[in-house]
């Protein structure tokens, strides 16, 4: 299909805006806003054709008015030009696929009122988008067989339950009856065994649904083998799955209805194996795994592997000497080679290794947050990337042409001042080099000292990267030098440093940011008078710690964190985890205690704001609720914010405008000591 007769189709059905892709003059841009983070739309899920001459992604949109976020798809050339939608905008959708055969862009959506989400598709020819499943519960993740004839879906089972309904007549609904390990999740809920996730495979001509695996267990990432006779997929199928953190590899046929019979399991590492990919001839599987005591899996990095399709072989790790967390890999048309994506000191590269050499490459690489890849049997590799001063977008690598496809916020940051950026490297006290960044106001000038914001990141095993950080230009925009660092337990520094912090929460990290502190007061760009801490889930948890051992900080926030340890023991949903790395509380009670800011909770001097939301069951509330009370009779300033309904992340958009509003304005009054800090803006 020729590029113009495409465009010219889908001007005729959308009506073709274009995007701008050259900054709107400016004469004076304005400081970055709270609201610019539903202002600055959010690009992703890069999707290149078959024929490697379209990318289809997707670009979401809120409107804080309304607290709505909808998401739209795109579709840009690889030769470049303007990009279009191709989706309706009022509508959300997710999941963009191509058909193996190139004809048709799928996606999820739920069209008309109460209707389930299904898959939908668009053909290339022309015409109005159709639905193409039918199914009375709604669609999931779905992959395309490979003559297009027919989709895998993972569908998860459902609850049957009686809806509540308003007067006298209200109806409660059932009780959870539970008798298993693991028994909530964070923004789930109660777990029960009877709601597991299974796979489907849907015939499109016929329209029949069938069920390929069953049981107590969930499946999840399923992949058509290139002959479109099997499917893999990930699954613990052990005794009792809440009881470890084990997933395999397995294969089932793709027309299976009984089960036992083509089912065959293809890893047996205890940790976890995931992200199957079959080599072009059918004869390997690739994925990842990990290496060493699965009970440290938390922590430690994954490698790449291959195995056998018919189960006949062990794994064999490639790449063995690259220590850095490694993900999504995916054989090359050739069978040759693996890409896979690399998360390397902060930075987010595309990978190839070299099947029989072993050689590692990276097509993708530099100062780039490259976040999913998808490439064309001609070598062109489509990904959503993203800079200090730039937002994803999407890109193109080319032969050795990594170029920018789309524009989608040029207009808004354009009309922004956006803050400068440093990359910084310092030793800790023991010696270990630290990573981390550094954001300066838009007005700074060399030789002036700045109030200045220690933010620390999730996780513990997560990381900073280059990407776009709207916190960060936030705050700096507000007048704060910004420090963003990377201590030990973070991943992308290789298995010893993410394995530093095991059972050792707040005492190497601590000393870690506290370097980093150090550091940008050294180099005269804080004011050591003027200092301010904060951050959430375990940003927020390190920050408990960093208050109850120092009192240099004039002002704290603490989101989502955690105080008492033990009080979390049933109510987060972190047994598994916790159990092994701390042991039971009644076996190993003085490690809990010891890790628990909350008994050091009389060294506090630093104001702290406390924050959370109200459902989080990753780390509940109780825990701020707990540090509050005790600050509070302790007499120093304190506050506490809690969000009504909110899981661990905050899902209503205003919320989050509150929130930053609470953060400027604690962080003012003590940190700069410029003013009262206000009473919380209504909702």
């Amino acid at each position: 299909m020729k590029q113009l007769t495409t465009i010219l189709t889908r001007v005729a059905l959308f009506g073709l805006l274009p995007l701008a892709s050259t900054l709107s003059a400016q004469t004076t841009p304005r400081p970055l806003d709270i609201e610019d983070q539903f202002t600055i739309k959010r690009v992703g899920s890069a999707q290149i054709s078959p024929d490697g001459d379209w990318v289809a992604y997707t670009v979401s949109t809120t409107n804080l008015e309304k607290e709505r976020t909808r998401t739209q798809i795109w579709m840009v050339s690889t030769s470049g030009g303007d990009p279009f939608p191709v989706t309706m905008s009022g509508e959300s959708i997710s999941g963009p696929k191509w058909s193996p055969d190139g004809k048709y862009l799928s996606f999820l959506t739920s069209r008309g009122e109460n209707a389930k989400s299904q898959v939908w598709v668009l053909d290339r020819r022309g015409g109005e988008a159709r639905q193409l499943t039918e199914l009375e519960h709604g669609a999931g993740s779905y992959e395309w067989s490979p003559d297009a004839s027919k989709v895998v879906m993972a569908i998860r089972d459902r609850e049957d339950s009686t809806a509540a309904t308003s007067g006298a007549s209200r109806t409660p609904r059932e009780p959870w009856v539970i008798d298993r390990l693991q028994f909530k999740r964070d923004g789930r809920g109660y777990l029960t065994d009877s709601l597991q996730t299974h796979l489907y495979v849907y015939d499109i001509e016929s329209k029949s649904l069938t069920q390929i695996t069953s049981g107590r267990w969930s499946e999840g990432s399923p992949a058509w083998s290139p002959d479109g006779a099997r499917i893999a997929f990930v699954s613990n199928r052990t005794a009792d799955s809440d009881a470890n953190s084990n997933s395999d590899i397995w294969v089932v046929g793709a027309d299976n209805t009984d089960e036992g019979a083509t089912l065959i399991r293809i890893t047996d590492y205890e940790g976890g194996d995931g992200s199957p990919s079959w080599s072009p001839d059918g004869d390997w599987i690739a994925y990842t795994t990990g290496v060493g005591d699965p009970q440290m899996s938390s922590m430690s990095t994954n490698k790449l592997a291959i195995s056998a399709s018919n189960g006949s072989g062990v794994r064999r790790i490639l790449g063995d000497e690259l220590d850095r967390g490694v993900g999504s890999p995916r054989f090359t048309p050739d069978g040759n080679a693996i890409l896979f994506s690399i998360g390397d000191s902060g930075e987010n590269h595309v990978g190839r290794i070299d099947i029989e050499s072993g050689e590692i490459t990276r097509p993708i690489s530099g100062a780039v947050s490259a976040r999913g890849f998808t490439f064309s049997p001609d070598g062109k590799i489509a990904t959503g990337a993203s800079t200090y001063h730039l937002p994803t977008e999407i890109f193109v690598q080319d032969g050795s042409d990594f170029r920018q496809l789309t524009h989608t916020n040029d207009s808004i940051l354009g009309a922004i001042r956006k803050a400068a950026v440093e990359n910084v490297h310092f030793n800790s006290a023991d010696g270990t080099e630290i990573e981390g960044w550094v954001f300066f106001p838009p007005d700074f000038q060399e030789g002036t000292s700045y109030p200045t914001i220690l933010r620390i990141h999730g996780g513990p095993n997560s990381s900073y990267h280059v990407g776009w950080n709207f916190e960060a230009q936030l705050l700096a925009a507000n007048g704060y030098v910004v420090l963003i660092t990377n201590p030990r337990g973070s991943s992308s520094y290789g298995n010893d440093f993410g394995m530093a912090l095991w059972q050792k929460w707040g005492i190497p990290d601590f000393e870690d940011v506290m370097a980093g502190v150090d550091h940008v007061i050294e180099r005269g760009w804080a004011d050591p008078d003027r200092l301010g801490v904060g951050g959430w889930s375990y940003g927020g948890i390190l920050t408990n710690y960093v208050i109850t051992k120092t009192t240099r900080f004039k002002g704290a926030i603490s989101g989502a964190s955690m105080g008492l340890l033990v009080s979390n023991f049933g109510v987060d949903h972190y047994q598994l985890g916790n159990e092994r790395e701390w042991g039971l509380p009644w076996e190993n009670r003085q490690m809990w205690e010891d890790l628990s800011p909350f008994n050091s909770v009389g060294n506090i001097t630093t104001p702290t704001l406390w924050m959370g939301g109200e459902s989080d069951w990753n780390v509940p509330i109780l825990n701020s609720e707990m540090m509050y009370q005790a600050m509070r009779r302790l007499g120093i300033d304190t506050r506490l914010v809690v969000y009504p309904g909110q899981p661990h992340g905050l899902r209503i958009p205003s919320y989050n405008v509150h929130r930053y509003t609470e953060y400027l304005a604690w962080y003012e009054k003590y940190v700069k000591g410029e003013a009262e800090a206000p009473p919380s803006r209504p909702r």
